[in-house]
């Protein structure tokens, strides 16, 4: 017997709220065995960037051997990258050692407007990385320069229809485009899936949460969404990536949802002026103990080619105009 292991494959959170910290106590969270490679360790808080620190190539490449070499992968996620050299070599590594799935969330700038991937990096996200997905969770500004320099960000569920239709073009098998970016009375994430007769769309919305505590929020969705797949691999490693997608993506949002209710109201900054904490992680599992368990759900599938379905995820809260995500 083993637990479902996953990996994640980012930079670091001092604060706690992001980054590997985030997935960490997300796999945790959800019943899931973390392990991890750091690509950068980045001085920020609740307040932001400060400085970032980036890992040599070389031991990034050994972090990454010290995993494989020894641990079954079920599934693997990147987040901060950081720069063109780290993204072809990861890309290289992830090509030969292949995890079970794989979730990319292309990290690129912080809420304090600190880079966090090199701009001559996100051509190899997007002709390296990219196609080896099983699932990327662009938000709409990092769906927008995926697809080009000048193309601008989706404001329309419509629109981000669109978009997550030509990321699928380019070689992702899946995406969950991110809508907390949307000037609207509710929340819109899309999950759309390349399918033999086209692209199939599901549509989740949410209420609003009115809270500024989102540091973290793009990290802690792209863990869950990881956590689901490893846990629905370690199960049934034959089982088609489509037959329970849905599913684990409707479980993350809920997770995400209730995790964001739990911390909204807490009051960790020393200064809560411009401050944006973090979730609650371990809403499931309480400070005291107790466990949470990854599930990989049901979901609300529409038939091939159709609409969508709303899902009833809890409350979560609009993005920062710049995502307060950091080294997710």
């Amino acid at each position: 017997m083993r637990p479902p292991v996953a990996l994640s494959i980012a930079g670091t959170d001092p604060s706690g709220g992001a980054g590997i910290h985030a997935d960490l106590k997300t796999f945790t969270a959800l019943g899931v065995y973390g392990t991890t490679v750091i690509t950068a360790l980045v001085a920020q808080n609740t307040h932001g960037v400060s400085r970032v620190y980036g890992i040599d190539e070389d031991f990034v490449a050994d972090q990454l051997a010290a995993v494989f070499d020894d641990l079954p992968v079920d599934a693997a996620k990147t987040g901060m990258l950081g720069t063109r050299g780290l993204v072809e070599l990861i890309s290289a590594e992830l090509r030969t050692r292949r995890p079970g799935r794989l979730v990319v969330d292309p990290v690129m700038v912080a809420a304090s407007g600190h880079r966090l991937l090199d701009a001559d990096a996100v051509d190899a996200v997007r002709t390296e990385l990219m196609p080896l997905a099983d699932v990327i969770t662009p938000n709409l500004p990092e769906a927008a320069l995926l697809l080009g320099d000048d193309v601008p960000a989706a404001r329309t569920p419509e629109q981000m229809r669109a978009q997550a239709r030509e990321l699928l073009a380019r070689g992702a098998r899946a995406v969950l485009l991110k809508g907390g970016h949307l000037d609207s009375g509710e929340l819109v994430d899309i999950l759309a899936q390349g399918t033999d007769s086209g692209p199939e769309f599901l549509e989740f919305t949410h209420p609003r949460k009115d809270t500024p505590h989102t540091h973290g929020t793009g990290c802690t969705l792209a863990a869950a969404v990881t956590a689901g797949l490893a846990a629905a691999r370690r199960a049934d490693p034959a089982e088609p990536l489509g037959e329970h997608l849905p599913g684990v993506v409707e479980t993350a949002l809920d997770y995400l949802g209730r995790a964001i209710a739990s911390g909204a109201d807490w009051e960790l900054a020393l200064d809560p002026e411009g401050s944006h904490g973090p979730v609650d992680h371990l809403v499931d599992i309480g400070i005291a103990g107790g466990r949470g368990t990854a599930s990989t759900g049901t979901g609300n599938r529409p038939p091939e080619g159709a609409a969508s379905t709303p899902s009833t995820a809890a409350p979560r809260a609009a993005e920062p105009a710049a995502d307060q995500e950091a080294s997710a």
